[in-house]
């Protein structure tokens, strides 16, 4: 369930700070009862980056098929990541 605080709240920057640590996701603000803004970690922003760009990658793949373009092999694509990358 989202979390929802008053703008008022946005006073003890503190609390807010560590609740959006705590619960990892992004925390709603209202202003006279209606949604306003959103305020999340860095942590959850990034990760939120992430994977918007992993579903426009997936999209573009599957628009890719669906075209009928030529797709690369799986099997080539890990073997060069671990080649320019190292393993992990």
């Amino acid at each position: 369930m989202p979390e929802i605080r008053p703008i008022k709240d946005l006073r003890n920057t503190t609390e807010i700070s560590e609740l959006c640590h705590k619960i990892k996701e992004p925390l709603f603000i209202t202003k006279n009862g209606y949604g306003d803004l959103v305020v999340m970690s860095m942590e959850t922003y990034e990760k939120s980056l992430g994977k918007l760009e992993l579903y426009q990658k997936l999209a573009e793949a599957e628009a890719q098929i669906k075209n009928g373009e030529e797709l690369l092999d799986g099997e080539e694509v890990f073997k060069d990541l671990k080649k320019k990358h190292g393993r992990r």
